[in-house]
């Protein structure tokens, strides 16, 4: 492994426990097998949908995706205005896998995604016919290409999601916003909209069971997930930083970077659906996100914060 790789702090022993109601093993195997029809489903449905019009594959795709991340039994409720159509870099704090479908539920986009998920069962299949950008973590070498692509894609009017800090962390800390993917951004100049995801308990805590951290094999995600009851998948979509307004990325990435980590969703206990997000109030919860993440191995201190307030109901509609 590269030296110059991002890590985290989290392991699945510290992080990735469940508190709370679970589900029986039939259940379980019920919400597997559901999803597991789905992404055949997926499988078979994709060449013909990347022929459709952008609205209608974006329809498809977030009925999709929003189906697949319920049927691991998690409700999806989503803050904030996505703003017009059109392309931007998508930037998010990385918790797990189902980040991506989470993501997709909302904002249909290109995800950056590293190159071992091309070769995982299914799944890499699936990613590699949505179009997804692939990048090599462990070639730095390959750091440009990946940039020029993201840019051209950005340049055609696609969305494309990145989740900069390089490494999944467990919800509660949250790593350094990597700078390399906003140089497409300011290349293609196009907006960036940071996105602060979360999953959450029926008391607003951060929720154990999807965090995909450290050595967690995917087959023990998929059923630690599959066996935990009564986590809400969340989204916030906070305001979009409009090109021009950064010229170096560093600073671009520093930006978003503060606005993931001081603009904490606020809480609610009512599920909407993707298609219409809800607003917040946007007032800072929590603390910012730790200065390093080369910590090779957990400390208590980072699991220590979690949020939580009410929010308010809006009626806006996530465009194509």
């Amino acid at each position: 492994m590269s030296v110059w790789l991002p890590t985290s702090p989290c392991t699945p022993e510290a992080c990735s426990g469940h508190v709370g109601r679970t589900a029986s093993v039939p259940h379980a195997v019920l919400r597997l097998t559901g999803a597991v029809a789905l992404i055949l489903l997926g499988i078979l449905g994709a060449p013909p949908v990347r022929l459709l019009p952008a609205r209608p594959r974006h329809a498809v795709v977030r009925a999709w995706s929003a189906a697949l991340v319920r049927a691991f039994g998690l409700r999806i409720t989503v803050h904030g205005s996505p703003g017009p159509p059109g392309g931007r870099l998508l930037v998010a704090n990385h918790i797990s896998w189902l980040d991506i479908p989470l993501v997709a539920a909302v904002l249909p986009s290109r995800m950056l995604a590293k190159s071992d998920i091309r070769a995982w069962p299914v799944l890499g299949r699936i990613a590699a016919r949505a179009g997804t950008l692939f990048i090599e973590r462990d070639r730095i070498r390959a750091l440009p290409a990946t940039v020029t692509a993201m840019t051209r894609a950005l340049l055609d009017g696609h969305r494309v999601a990145v989740f900069p800090e390089g490494s999944t962390w467990c919800g509660r800390a949250r790593g350094t916003f990597r700078r390399a993917a906003f140089q497409s951004a300011l290349d293609a100049r196009v907006p960036v909209q940071p996105l602060h995801l979360a999953y959450l308990r029926a008391d607003g805590e951060p929720a154990g069971a999807p965090a995909f951290v450290g050595d967690d094999p995917l087959t023990a995600s998929l059923w630690r997930i599959a066996r935990a009851r009564g986590i809400r998948a969340e989204v916030t979509l906070l305001p979009r930083i409009p090109p021009g307004r950064y010229t170096d990325r560093r600073d671009l990435a520093a930006a978003a970077q503060r606005a993931v980590a001081g603009r904490a969703p606020e809480r609610t206990t009512r599920s909407a659906p993707p298609g219409r997000p809800t607003g917040p109030s946007g007032q800072p919860t929590g603390p910012s996100a730790t200065d390093k993440d080369s910590a090779k191995r957990p400390a208590a201190s980072v699991h220590h914060w979690v949020s939580s307030s009410p929010a308010a109901a809006s009626s806006l509609r996530t465009p194509s």
